[in-house]
């Protein structure tokens, strides 16, 4: 088995890089897919995100009441903390139960872990990558895809991205850099050569 992270900021392509590596043969785990299933009425987590948020952040379905929530942790960097303390373990926790249920149906396995925040949650990372992929576009080349593809204003559009981590801290943890500035043609290639190389090895 081979574990790849696969990271990049918003709109720098990291979409059509992990369904490129889903065409090429590779299993793709969605750590945002996780984040949603971890918090599932029934789930340990919700149950401990309500005795730490109030009940307020429950809907009356029982679902996450993510508004609620979000209003909570938006502006107070603390309770955000407390959040992460909870849901980042579970997705963790998933995540290597998937893999290991990858590796078993096949012991050569690539598998792709797609998580957006790989760089903001180095710290709490409980396991070793083969690889750290970082998909990587210049901020006017992201801005513009924002606003022209997912219609924010331009200042939405910079508000998401001064949100993230910067690039150079996602470059700090890369083994490999996927260019996606380009042509569509051009990221592919890039991919088609990354997986070349793994599968040699």
């Amino acid at each position: 088995m081979k574990l790849i992270g696969l990271t990049g900021g918003i709109a720098s392509g990291k979409s059509t890089v992990g369904k490129r590596l889903a065409e090429l043969g590779a299993v793709v785990v969605d750590a945002d897919q996780l984040a949603r299933e971890v918090v599932e009425p029934g789930t340990p987590a919700l149950a401990d995100i309500a005795r730490v948020f109030g009940p307020s952040v429950i809907a009356p379905d029982g679902s996450l009441n993510r508004p609620a929530l979000g209003a909570i942790i938006f502006s107070d960097a603390a309770k955000r903390e407390q959040l992460n303390a909870i849901t980042h373990p579970a997705i963790w926790r998933r995540g290597n139960e998937l893999f290991a249920e990858a590796e078993a149906r096949d012991p050569d396995v690539v598998i792709v872990y797609d998580v957006p925040l790989l760089a903001e949650a180095a710290a709490d990372r409980p396991m070793q990558f083969d690889r750290i992929v970082v998909v990587q576009a210049d901020t006017e080349t992201r801005i513009n895809r924002l606003v022209e593809l997912r219609g924010m204003s331009r200042d939405e559009a910079e508000g998401r991205l001064r949100a993230q981590a910067s690039d150079d801290e996602r470059l700090r943890i890369a083994d490999v850099v996927i260019d996606s500035n380009g042509t569509l043609e051009h990221t592919r290639e890039q991919v088609d050569s990354l997986w070349a190389e793994l599968r040699r090895e």
